[in-house]
């Protein structure tokens, strides 16, 4: 497997023995319903640019894409590989198709790991499941997220929340003793403060056509992915132009 050194180009080459039937293998970002394309007369290596070798891992057909939030929480789905025939298989939605999987011990305790090693609180990896049984981490994706799973992002932030408010309570100052109990004995002989009595609200308006119901702004909130990732250069509009359903049917 020849992998570039930057981690931007996804143009990886898998090349087969003679005894395989010779020949390579050009996985890319998916351009339609494709992923791969095999090269029955492309014997040779890249010569330019820098790159990666490693030794081909034969898996079960499958690769199993890991999100995690935190080091104990962890999604996984199962997809076709794309190193079998590069037919991307999709759903009626269009979506590619995905199924749920059960990770074991040692995978959950990969994830625990990759969590430690890159300090990365919503992170996604790549596992391939070998004949042997054996479990291999071949990518690591930093941040990543669930296409559509509702149970994942409520699972995800409530965690966030709470890893937020851990590292809010972690980070506070120490209260200042000393000049707390200075203001506190500077109150005792304060006079009390003359507060004017509040006068009531006035009754809150009906709601109707003419005046609707009041809101008010209380926050954003936003989740925002930084910008070092190569845009996939694909854009989703919904049109019902003739011409372009006419290409489309066509």
């Amino acid at each position: 497997v020849e992998k570039p050194v930057d981690s931007d180009d996804h143009n990886i080459h898998i090349y087969y023995p003679m005894s395989a039937g010779g020949g390579r293998k050009r996985l890319f970002r998916k351009v339609g319903n494709q992923s791969s394309q095999y090269d029955a007369d492309v014997h040779r290596v890249r010569r330019e640019g820098s790159y990666i070798y490693e030794e081909f891992v034969d898996t079960q057909g499958t690769d199993v894409k890991v999100y995690s939030v935190g080091p104990y929480y962890g999604h996984a789905e199962a997809r076709k590989s794309p190193s079998l025939d590069g037919v991307v298989l999709r759903g009626p939605d269009g979506k590619e198709l995905r199924y749920p999987v059960i990770l074991s011990w040692l995978e959950k305790d990969l994830a625990f790991k990759i969590y430690h090693a890159f300090r990365q609180t919503v992170c996604g990896f790549d596992i391939l499941r070998t004949h042997d049984g054996a479990s291999v981490v071949c990518d690591v994706n930093g941040w990543s997220f669930v296409k559509k799973s509702r149970k994942y992002y409520d699972d995800c932030a409530a965690l966030l929340a709470e890893h937020l408010q851990h590292r809010d309570a972690t980070r506070r100052p120490p209260p200042r003793e000393a000049e707390d109990a200075g203001r506190a004995l500077a109150d005792i002989d304060r006079p009390p403060i003359q507060r004017r009595p509040s006068q009531p609200r006035p009754p809150p308006r009906p709601a109707s056509p003419d005046y609707p119901p009041r809101r008010e702004l209380r926050c954003v909130i936003a989740v925002v992915r930084h910008g070092d990732r190569t845009p996939k250069r694909k854009l989703k509009v919904k049109t019902a132009a003739p011409a372009i359903v006419a290409v489309r049917r066509a």
